[in-house]
């Protein structure tokens, strides 16, 4: 009985210390630089640097968001877009902005949708009891 749990236990260790060894994804730490992360065709990430000078990672996300909105008006099928700003990843989704340290881990909200579109602070806009 004790053998099989020490068994799992051993592989369970295993398979995290694999993980750890993959290699993580970072974005580029160039200060007031904003970047847009684009996929190549051998899966590799490239960064185009699309406003330099830019105050916050709020302004950056504003400004990925100008140029979500401008590419889905040309007709991109494509809703969703990824930027990076200081070292972090900025994620633009339909449910809002997320944030995340590396490319492939934990993303964590930042900024929601609101029902037409904008986007707020999570939180900030409260509704109406129902009736």
């Amino acid at each position: 009985m004790r053998r099989p749990i020490l068994i799992a236990a051993a592989v369970a260790a295993a398979g995290l210390a694999l993980t750890a060894c993959e290699k993580q994804i970072k974005a580029p730490f160039e200060k007031g630089v904003c970047f847009h992360v684009a996929t190549n065709k051998d899966k590799t990430l490239r960064f185009n640097p699309v406003e330099r000078n830019v105050q916050s990672m709020e302004q950056c996300a504003g400004t990925l968001e100008g140029m979500r909105i401008r590419f889905v008006r040309m007709g991109s099928p494509n809703r969703n877009l990824t930027g990076a700003y200081q070292g972090s990843f900025i994620f633009l989704e339909k449910e809002g902005i997320y944030l995340g340290q590396t490319y492939d881990g934990a993303r964590f909200m930042s900024l929601v949708r609101t029902g037409d579109g904008r986007l707020a602070v999570p939180g900030a806009i409260r509704q109406a009891p129902a009736q």
